[in-house]
């Protein structure tokens, strides 16, 4: 069996795409704002905002397969070093954990039976625990009564519910007092941005109106770099390369910016893809004989800066043939919490891109 094979007729058609996607991919992708605002809702019905006033001696974030890594991840770079209190995020329940600590775990699998163990653990020793995951099963079960549950109230496809799980991590930290700025409760506006850039991934558009489809073409057939210029980017860049494992079967390779460049075998294959958009370069004279795809840089950012100067800064070298991704159009300078706003934005991007690479290579399979 070959690679897949894109058909990008797809991306210009949305009845084909729609005949496609009969599981209803894209659609239950372009739910991130309703994942939001509907968790905005069961958090404060599960009683997360009274933890206001609480100072925890420290928040544990639960890393579990799924969408929990990525948002732990993108939490823990919001909170950054500035966070008043330690973020720990672990893969079960420290064994230091006690009544003085926060806990925050998500999950879309109610049979997890080792985080069914770790919230068991928290709750006996006292810890708060603010979990997100369906009301049945062992997970639930084991904090049943004595967790701030948060259920799902929008169901989408397995790999989709990044919103959720950010937002349920969101909520808890911005009752805790531990961002500088609060974030509104209900999430508003981190839902309208999630809308509006929904809006503009619509099959309905034609790629070069649709900034989902563009990054799905730019991303086929190439073996993707996705560097992050801050530390909030490198942590979207790594959730952007699980959605494009999940929905399309690309590998792709997601680090920090200054990382990345320290990998001398990246570097030489930079180079030599960018040798290879020379005007004057004979496609048949590789030494190489390599076949494999040619590798794409793409440039993450989500801070106030230009990332070209900090990429510069960081490695020491630019990067000409990159792409950047700085929605600084889409999410202006000076707005607030724009650096969440940014990096949700383009989650929802790749994760978008994902879908219509893996419907244009049918790697997503029919319901």
């Amino acid at each position: 069996m070959g690679d897949p094979v894109l058909d990008d007729t797809l991306l210009v058609d949305p009845a084909a795409l729609a005949a496609v996607d009969t599981g209803g991919v894209l659609r239950s992708a372009a739910t991130a704002g309703a994942q939001v605002r509907s968790t905005a809702h069961a958090t404060q019905e599960a009683g997360v905002l009274t933890l206001s006033g609480h100072r925890p001696r420290a928040l544990v974030l639960l890393r579990r397969p799924g969408a929990s890594a990525p948002a732990a991840g993108m939490l823990a770079a919001l909170l950054g070093v500035s966070c008043p209190v330690p973020v720990v995020v672990a893969e079960t329940a420290p064994s230091w954990i006690g009544p003085l600590d926060v806990v925050v775990a998500h999950t879309a699998d109610p049979a997890d039976f080792e985080l069914a163990e770790a919230v068991g653990r928290a709750v006996r020793r006292g810890a708060e625990v603010v979990l997100s995951a369906p009301g049945d099963g062992p997970v639930a079960s084991a904090g049943a009564g004595r967790v701030r549950l948060v259920e799902p109230r929008v169901p989408v496809p397995p790999g989709l519910d990044l919103p959720r799980a950010l937002a349920v991590g969101l909520l808890t930290a911005s009752a805790l007092d531990l961002f500088g700025v609060p974030l509104d409760p209900t999430l508003d506006p981190l839902a309208d941005e999630l809308d509006r850039e929904a809006e503009r991934d619509q099959p309905r558009h034609e790629p070069f109106m649709n900034p989902a489809k563009t990054l799905a073409l730019r991303l086929a057939d190439h073996t993707p770099l996705l560097w992050g210029t801050d530390p909030l980017a490198a942590a979207v860049a790594r959730y952007a390369a699980g959605a494009l494992a999940t929905h399309a079967g690309v590998v792709a390779h997601a680090d920090d910016v200054a990382r990345g460049a320290t990998a001398a075998g990246l570097r030489r294959a930079l180079d030599a893809a960018a040798a290879r958009h020379d005007v004057f370069h004979d496609p048949f004279d590789d030494p190489t004989g390599t076949t494999a795809p040619p590798v794409r840089l793409v440039l993450l950012a989500t801070g106030e800066e230009d990332p070209e100067p900090v990429t510069l800064r960081r490695t020491g070298r630019a990067w000409p043939a990159a792409d950047t991704l700085h929605p600084v159009d889409e999410i202006p300078r000076g707005t607030r919490h724009a650096e969440l706003l940014r990096a949700a934005v383009l989650a929802h991007r790749f994760e978008v891109a994902a879908v219509y690479l893996g419907l244009a290579t049918r790697t997503i399979e029919p319901a």
